[in-house]
């Protein structure tokens, strides 16, 4: 499915406002961000376990996709590219400016909220021991809760996408152990699309870019607010949080560089020339 929507994106007459040039300067394309987006939520979908399920799989990943593609097209104009962060957006907004990357954190916030409120709607999530003794409230945190746990994984897969394959690997990596289970479903979406545009990427055919870096993060983080209650969206978030904050103060690329294994593992299956 991936293939095929990959194959159909690079036919259509956007496909040259798609090109980007890699960190070797190579000319790749941006196409497979919306072809994974559109697989994997469609995949996420069919193998949940339930509507409301089905229906959280598909907010998260086609809203992420979206308003990450806008922040692909819109970001590279040159009046946006000064606005650099969480930080950078802020102050262009107190400038009166609103720019494509703030959007896109509000548009993978409300939809990591909508998704979260979805799985709330689920039989099967709502009878968690926890939850069932839970109150309103309580109820309410812990929508919060995994609201933050599918966007962060959002944000946190499209951290990683610096080299080609990069967030792919991580993505197959963290959604395969997700796989057994009722809710396996969710994660088989994105877990199988990562796997069938992984080639392209590593051979620098194709880039995810914001669309299809938080569009699997997003689809990742239901798969794993849906297996989790309270106490691990909570322990998920923290984890999510610290990982996010390290990365303003470290470079995640120098870390895998430095470190043996993760070094290996990043270069597998990468074109060197």
């Amino acid at each position: 499915m991936a293939a095929a929507a990959l194959r159909a994106v690079s036919a259509g007459p956007w496909a040259p406002s798609l090109e980007r040039t890699n960190f070797r300067g190579r000319t790749v394309t941006l196409a497979a961000g919306p072809a994974l987006a559109a697989a994997a939520a469609v995949g996420g979908a069919a193998g949940a376990p339930s509507r409301p399920a089905a229906a959280a799989a598909l907010v998260a990943g086609l809203s992420s996709g979206a308003v990450g593609l806008y922040d692909d097209v819109v970001g590279a104009r040159p009046d946006q590219k000064a606005a650099k962060g969480f930080a950078g957006h802020l102050a262009a907004l107190r400038q009166g400016r609103v720019t494509s990357g703030l959007v896109k954190i509000a548009g993978v916030g409300a939809a990591g909220l909508a998704a979260a409120a979805l799985l709330a709607a689920d039989p099967s999530v709502r009878s968690h021991p926890r939850r069932r003794r839970a109150g309103r409230t309580a109820g309410l945190v812990d929508v919060l809760l995994g609201a933050g746990v599918v966007a962060g994984t959002a944000n946190l897969v499209n951290l990683l996408d610096l080299r080609p394959g990069r967030a792919l690997k991580a993505g197959v990596l963290l959604g395969t152990p997700l796989l057994p289970g009722p809710n396996g479903g969710l994660a088989a979406g994105p877990v199988g699309a990562a796997a069938a545009l992984l080639p392209a990427d590593l051979d620098e055919r194709v880039m995810l870019g914001d669309s299809g870096a938080n569009a699997l993060g997003a689809l990742l983080g239901v798969a794993l607010a849906a297996r989790t209650g309270p106490v691990g969206r909570a322990a998920l978030l923290t984890g999510i949080a610290a990982l996010t904050a390290a990365s303003e103060k470290v470079s995640f690329t120098q870390v895998i560089q430095n470190t043996r294994g993760l070094r290996e593992l990043d270069a597998l299956g990468r074109r060197h020339s």
